[in-house]
């Protein structure tokens, strides 16, 4: 069975940080449709100004923060201690789970292109041990098909095997079209499976969709993507819905409101970080 196009969101500018300009795609209002997928942050600029004031140090709980940078680099530095640089084609991966502190900075670069996913972590993992992890270009496969390629950023592709999700389970692609060439997808009929149009504008089925738009679709076996008369990048997500309760106060998700306020309460009191702390400032 095909699968169809349930509800499409086109992302809208906006900023956060210190002053990054951004498209945000999925946030609060979507979190039920696209679930367990709750942010959707897309990058794309030429001018080093909309980007390179970054993220300042900031705490997380709860959830998983997946970056990928397909053009442009990202220096993160987190209270474990962790300093890393991912660039061209690379993933930055964050489980914040009981806590974290972190910074992101976006050095200037030709072109600054690609997305942040925020994952939710279920109930029974929101207070697991918080961990980094990049994914480099050499632990990324590549799949050439007829008329393009598949980047296998995380999961499993047919029988390839990515980097592996310790939590949820997560297959993520990022697939370039020719134009006016087509793919097929086969997948998991119960996943939750989310397409993003990070280039160029595709078909999804006989529907044609926009660059920057996110689409959920329904349940199926497969899915039929063709590109327009562009060079088309089209990120997959493929994930396992929580149908759980979200109670999500800025960068904290948890379940419930008792929860998310003895968050906030620890970070007033100085006990949010529950692992040992090894933060440097420069």
């Amino acid at each position: 069975m095909e699968r169809k196009i349930k509800m499409q969101v086109k992302g809208f500018k906006t900023q956060d940080g210190a002053g990054v300009n951004l498209v945000r795609v999925l946030g609060h209002k979507t979190v039920g449709d696209y679930d367990p997928i709750l942010m959707l942050d897309s990058f794309d600029s030429v001018n080093p100004d909309d980007y390179t004031a970054g993220f300042p140090l900031h705490p997380h709980r709860g959830i998983e923060t997946i970056s990928y940078i397909y053009k442009g680099k990202m220096i993160h530095k987190d209270s474990l201690g962790n300093e890393d640089m991912i660039e061209d084609g690379e993933v930055q991966w964050m489980t914040a789970g009981s806590g974290i502190l972190h910074e992101e900075q976006l050095p200037a670069a030709k072109r600054m292109l690609g997305i942040q996913l925020w994952l939710n972590l279920s109930a029974k993992d929101k207070m697991v041990p918080p961990t980094y992890h990049s994914i480099k270009n050499r632990d990324i496969e590549e799949i050439i098909f007829e008329n393009g390629k598949l980047r296998l950023l995380a999961g499993k592709y047919e029988d390839k095997i990515g980097y592996q999700s310790k939590y949820l389970p997560l297959d993520y692609y990022d697939i370039h079209l020719e134009p006016n060439t087509s793919f097929t997808i086969n997948t998991d009929r119960e996943a939750s499976v989310i397409l993003f149009l990070l280039l160029g504008d595709a078909y999804v089925g006989d529907v044609l969709v926009e660059e920057k738009t996110a689409v959920k679709l329904t349940k199926g076996d497969f899915i039929h993507i063709k590109a327009k008369s562009e060079y088309t990048q089209v990120l997959f997500i493929s994930s396992t819905s929580l149908d759980e309760p979200i109670s999500w106060g800025g960068p904290i998700v948890m379940n419930t409101k008792a929860e998310l306020q003895q968050a906030f309460r620890d970070l007033e009191e100085g006990t949010f970080l529950k692992e040992n702390i090894n933060y440097k400032e420069d």
